[in-house]
């Protein structure tokens, strides 16, 4: 960081602030997610961040580095919202069919994917040795949603911890708290995220088996065939519905819906875009009426590859993830 830089933004120079806050300004974001699992909550989270760094520059010591003190801002910035009891939750979206019962539901309803093609904009920063994660590790669905079930201070001590390898005396200065209360939380955290299930073995992203498996699932699909997509499932599948409290566990629970949703489907055309989210390959849905020449976004399939099966499917409802994912608004 370049001293006269820093002078410069002080005295209040936007473009010195820019220069000081642009390269981290992408792993902030993803910093964001991981905590917050929304898209839309990260990049508020981002925004208030900037604008307090940039309120409290005169502040900065240089004790920490500049990054550490802006993932320190980011951090508080997060557990506010966190603790907000108006933090914004999705409406339970109402189906134009009546699904059938879940296998269970879950109060983490507003999960968002994270675009790949905004993974590959963060500056590959190797993280501390306290690292216990790889970077594309901690970013797939399975993990993100673990860290929603943790206790907000949990969260962001294991992110800071494990997955960008601060140091616990660095964790604990951004936390203002003690080392020792670190080490606790952070036992805690590991313990519960271990509880969780783990994901398979996992194919390498973008191999030959990846796209053929994803190929037969989205035609599939898009035929309503639903016992070829139930073939492509593990045995102990899951399929969940963002931000529905809905998931089907196993492959005759998911068969029940694919079967619902393909009966009120009907003659409507349906069309599917690839696309990649949180290390995975993804697949964006527009339906349209028969007589309709114009496909309208319905949602989001991320799939987890599980050796040659897919081993969860997470099919995000709503209509706001095309713009995150630079798709069309419609397609013909």
């Amino acid at each position: 960081m370049c001293q006269d830089v820093l002078d410069r933004a002080r005295r209040g120079d936007e473009h010195a602030f820019r220069e000081l806050t642009d390269p981290h300004r992408r792993e902030l974001h993803l910093h964001c997610y991981r905590i917050l699992g929304s898209l839309a909550d990260a990049e508020d989270a981002l925004q208030e961040t900037l604008l307090a760094a940039w309120r409290g520059l005169d502040g900065f010591e240089g004790r920490a580095s500049l990054r550490a003190w802006l993932y320190r801002i980011a951090t508080h910035r997060c557990l506010n919202a966190l603790r907000d009891a108006g933090r914004r939750r999705p409406p339970e979206p109402q189906p134009p069919f009546a699904p059938p019962e879940p296998t269970r539901r879950t109060d983490v309803t507003w999960l968002q994917p994270y675009p790949d093609h905004l993974l590959e904009q963060v500056a590959d920063t190797e993280p501390g040795p306290e690292a216990r994660y790889r970077s594309k590790e901690a970013v797939e669905l399975a993990f993100v949603a673990g860290l929603q079930h943790l206790p907000p201070r949990q969260t962001a001590v294991l992110v800071l911890r494990d997955v960008l390898g601060f140091s616990t005396s660095e964790v604990a200065s951004m936390l203002d708290t003690s080392t020792t209360a670190v080490k606790g939380t952070l036992q805690r955290a590991r313990a519960q995220l271990r509880a969780r299930p783990s994901p398979g073995s996992v194919v390498p992203p973008g191999s030959p088996g990846e796209r053929d498996l994803t190929q037969r699932f989205a035609a599939a699909f898009t035929a309503g065939d639903v016992e070829g997509v139930v073939r492509l499932l593990t045995d102990d599948a899951w399929l969940t519905m963002p931000p529905a409290p809905h998931e089907y566990h196993g492959r005759a629970a998911i068969a029940d819906l694919l079967t619902t949703f393909t009966a009120w489907r009907g003659r409507r055309h349906l069309r599917l875009v690839a696309t990649r989210a949180n290390t995975h390959p993804a697949l964006a849905c527009y339906l349209a009426r028969p007589a309709e020449p114009t496909a309208h976004p319905a949602g989001l399939l991320v799939l987890r590859p599980d050796g040659d099966r897919i081993g969860a499917v997470t099919w995000f409802l709503g209509h706001g993830l095309t713009r995150w994912f630079g798709l069309p608004p419609t397609v013909p």
